[in-house]
């Protein structure tokens, strides 16, 4: 139940230089940029927004003076501090970035359509103009040649089995020996074979197929009708993305390594529409980018780039951010590529000579507030809907939800009030650049964009309606239209009108804060950008307060400053300690939040190496996810535990030391499923929402009695107040009294009541491994239950063994529902006063209609059921 969450964006350019960019590759170990034009190869440093290298290629001929050149290829080569490049006339060229020498290491008469570099970088393949595939080593010693086009599947060619046959049935020793013989590992490692997508020219069909470092081939795809250029093999290793154009849809398909289908998702698009130009896996395989284009229809119409990044859970694709570049000639994308160190950058290249990176994380986006007004809404972004999740209300994973709401455009970002009083309400900021803000209540029109449910699932509760929709606005970047399609980053909802958004500042270490005004100072439905306030810093998280409206920004260096906005002249100022020190965190952080501890104010980090800061006090270093709630603090840890600590009267030294000595289940600490995060708090249900990145959601049972534990065994000593804020206790209590009072009537023995001072309700519902409920385990329960036993008839007492025994092991009690046999037994009985006659044997078992067993016994019954 993530989102994608811009940390910052960073423009470079335009800069002067001849041509038109044609490629890119980074430099990693300098920090620049390596691009290639029809002219040469230059060298571009973000940092000072110039250029430090301009090589020329057309002094020694490797490209034409007219221009007409292009190169296929660029790659950097740290190893040998040069950079590889590969032209379309076929010269293979290595490039001295120190001393600007050229060398030609090989040259194909044919020309050269491709290159690529495995990622050890010990292996280059290329791929020529008579569809020949050339395999060299990084040294270009040449390894093998192959023909692209291969009338053989390959060596991994499916075997027709033939079952009853003489060779597949195993016989005497030999059938022994081979079933204990182990068969060698597939090495499926990183660089270990290469797709090739052509177009066969006898067939005119599209094929994928695989070959090994040595050129051998593996795999060929089968036949597929509009299967498209486009190819990405997933970093894991798993599946090769391509693109394939269906009569009514265009899809984004997945093949194994074997050439059969595995998986599709459908594109946002009419079929006809656009045009894939490439597909792009990120480092970790956690982000699928693709590139797009409109189709022209005419000549001179104008055509529009997009950008997509698309992510996979509970095996549903949701198209997280979508970048819309325009139509204008400079703002048109020429080259796209993933980082290769950092997974959540991407970088891109525009035709004119702007360089764009964004660096995302991921996040939730759910609603804060006080308990009256806390409904615990979690908004995923999907294209053009957002799903809206009421956990108090229901708990279901996505892509189910409580609601969505369907938008004109894909959305980027979403923002709930931080009123307390208004945190059901949402702004939802799409790709357009347009805030539609969704409010709850005051509203008798059902609105058409606001659906129930999703997947199948639907709930009743309030849902929110569209009260305005503001209009496109935009920042200009020099002359003209803007080039960065995500001008606005940590997009935020200040007050009713009120919206805060950070971009970049004129240098790329510096950013603005903008007030955006809606209402009546909106002319036509247009934001009013009231107030912009600079930086000196590149802002990369920005947390408010619900509770005290403070506002607190991060800088990339860690060092965090406290926003004025309220003042009568919005300022800036540095965060500071109770001692009065600036704080800055050691390492900045993807996940910020503000608190109250000890009375004082401060700020809490989470680092994406999971570290756990308050203020500038690393306090854990094993912390996977974190949230607050009124004066409590959760935080998830690598040893899959979950720990409850409060905030009140304490101090940064004690919780230091309390993170670091928790290691065993206690009253503040429980155990939780393998690789849980929190997503949110359902305080008024007193429960606790995981996330599983195996599984996308945990189950509502699990992780409502994983928080239930937590917080109620916080609050044991103020058992009466939380029985008062949590009617739900005092109703299980009251249940369990009323059973055994009509156990007791129905085998009519007198019942007295039980003084319970230090036996304590939540020892009842936190159960540490329940299996197979079929008693009580809490002493309260107990001690009734063997004052019981005493009077039952000697015959009877092995019948009421699972009634009044201690467990040998912790078992839940669930006390019968209104509906259960149990209960219309006994109220049938007391509405009849009828009284069955003692049975004399030692009882009967049967079954009831849900499969449960059933003990009865002179009219005791109990169902076993099993969970």
């Amino acid at each position: 139940m993530r989102n994608l969450k811009l940390l910052h964006s960073r423009e470079h350019g335009p800069v002067q230089a001849l041509g038109s960019p044609q490629c890119f590759c980074l430099r990693a170990d300098q920090g620049t940029l390596l691009i290639g034009s029809e002219y040469g190869i230059l060298e571009l440093d973000p940092a000072i927004r110039g250029v430090m290298n301009d090589i020329s290629l057309t002094v020694d001929g490797f490209l034409p003076e007219d221009g007409s050149g292009h190169i296929v290829g660029i790659e950097d080569l740290p190893d040998q501090e040069s950079v590889c490049i590969a032209t379309a006339a076929g010269d293979v060229i290595l490039c001295n970035l120190s001393t600007k020498q050229l060398e030609c290491v090989g040259s194909v008469d044919s020309g050269l359509t491709t290159m690529s570099w495995s990622p050890d970088q010990e292996l280059v393949l290329l791929v020529t103009g008579q569809r020949t595939l050339i395999m060299m080593t990084k040294d270009f010693e040449p390894i093998t040649e192959r023909e692209i086009h291969q009338d053989d599947f390959g060596e991994g060619k499916f075997i027709t089995v033939g079952w009853g046959k003489k060779e597949t049935q195993f016989h005497g020793s030999e059938g022994k020996q081979a079933a204990h013989r182990k068969l060698a590992p597939d090495p499926l490692g990183d660089g270990q074979f290469v797709a090739v997508s052509a177009i066969c020219p006898q067939t005119g069909a599209r094929k994928i197929r695989v070959w090994s470092r040595e050129l051998v081939l593996q795999s060929t795809s089968e036949p597929i009708p509009g299967l498209e250029q486009a190819l990405a093999w997933k970093p894991s290793g798993s599946l090769i993305a391509s693109t394939q154009e269906k009569p009514n849809k265009h899809d984004v398909v997945f093949f194994e390594k074997n050439g059969l289908l595995h998986g599709e998702f459908t594109l946002p698009f009419q079929k006809g529409k656009a045009k894939v130009n490439e597909l792009l896996w990120n480092l970790d395989s956690t982000i699928l980018a693709v590139w797009l284009e409109d189709v022209k229809k005419e000549k001179n119409s104008e055509t529009n780039t997009y950008v997509q990044l698309w992510t996979v859970g509970n095996y549903h694709w949701y198209l997280k951010q979508s970048l819309h570049f325009g139509s204008a000639e400079k703002s048109r994308l020429v080259s796209l590529l993933w980082d290769p160190e950092i997974p959540y950058r991407l970088h891109a290249l525009c035709r004119g000579w702007h360089a764009l990176c964004y660096d995302w994380h991921w996040s939730t986006d759910c609603s804060t507030g006080e308990e009256s007004h806390l409904v615990a809404n979690v908004a995923v972004i999907d294209g053009d809907k957002v799903l809206v999740t009421a956990f108090q209300h229901s708990v279901v994973p996505p892509p189910m939800c409580t609601f969505q709401l369907q938008l004109q455009q894909a959305v980027n970002q979403v923002a709930f009030h931080t009123d307390p009083t208004k945190s059901a309400d949402l702004a939802v900021l799409d790709a357009s650049n347009r805030i539609s803000v969704y409010r709850v209540g005051d509203s008798t029109v059902k609105d058409p964009t606001v659906t129930l449910g999703g997947s199948g699932f639907k709930a009743s509760v309030e849902t929110p309606h569209l009260e305005k929709t503001y209009r496109y606005f935009e920042v200009c970047c020099g002359e003209g239209k803007q080039v960065n399609p995500l001008t606005f980053r940590l997009f935020t909802w200040l007050q009713d009108d009120t919206f805060l958004a950070v971009s970049q500042g004129q240098l790329a270490t510096h950013s603005i804060i903008h007030h955006l005004t809606g209402g009546p100072e909106a002319e036509g439905g247009c934001l009013h950008l009231r107030l912009s306030v600079p930086v000196d810093g590149d802002v990369i998280s920005l947390c408010c307060n619900p509770k005290t409206r403070a506002i607190a920004l991060q800088l990339a260096d860690g060092q965090i400053l406290k926003y004025l906005w309220e003042a009568p002249t919005p300022a800036l100022e540095p965060w500071r300690s109770s001692t009065g020190s600036a704080v800055q965190f050691p390492s900045p952080c993807v996940q910020t939040a503000l608190a109250m501890i000890g009375g004082e104010e401060a700020i809490l980090g989470l680092t994406d190496r999971c570290r756990f800061f308050i203020n500038d006090v690393e306090v854990a270093s094993n912390v996977t996810s974190f949230a607050r709630y009124d004066d409590f603090l959760l935080v998830t840890t690598h040893s899959h535990t979950c720990q409850c600590v409060s905030l009140r009267d304490t101090s940064l030294k004690v919780l230091q030391a309390g993170f670091s000595s928790s290691s065993s289940p206690n009253e503040t600490l429980r155990k939780v499923e393998r690789g849980s995060r929190i997503v949110t708090v359902v305080p008024q249900d007193t429960k606790l929402i995981l996330q599983v990145s195996s599984h996308g959601i945990a189950a509502a049972p699990c992780a409502s009695r994983s928080f239930l534990g937590i917080h109620q065994y916080m609050w044991r000593k103020t058992l009466i107040r939380t029985c008062r804020s949590s009617p739900s206790l005092l109703d299980d209590h009251r249940k369990y009294q009323e059973l055994l009072q009509r156990v007791a009537d129905d085998i009519q023995i007198p019942l007295e009541e039980v003084q319970d001072p230090q036996h304590w309700l939540p020892d009842l519902l936190q159960p540490e491994g329940p299996t197979k409920v079929a008693r009580p385990v809490n002493e309260a329960v107990l001690e009734p239950s063997r004052a019981i036993r005493h009077l039952v008839p000697p015959h009877q007492k092995e019948l009421t063994e699972d009634i009044s025994s201690p467990p040998k092991k912790l078992n839940l009690f669930c006390h019968p529902s209104p509906n259960s046999p149990v209960v219309q037994e006994a109220k049938e009985r007391a509405r009849l006063h009828y009284q069955r006659d003692v049975l004399t044997d030692k009882g009967s078992k049967r079954l009831d209609l849900l499969w449960r067993k059933v003990i009865l016994s002179a009219g005791l019954q109990f169902c076993i059921a099993n969970y």
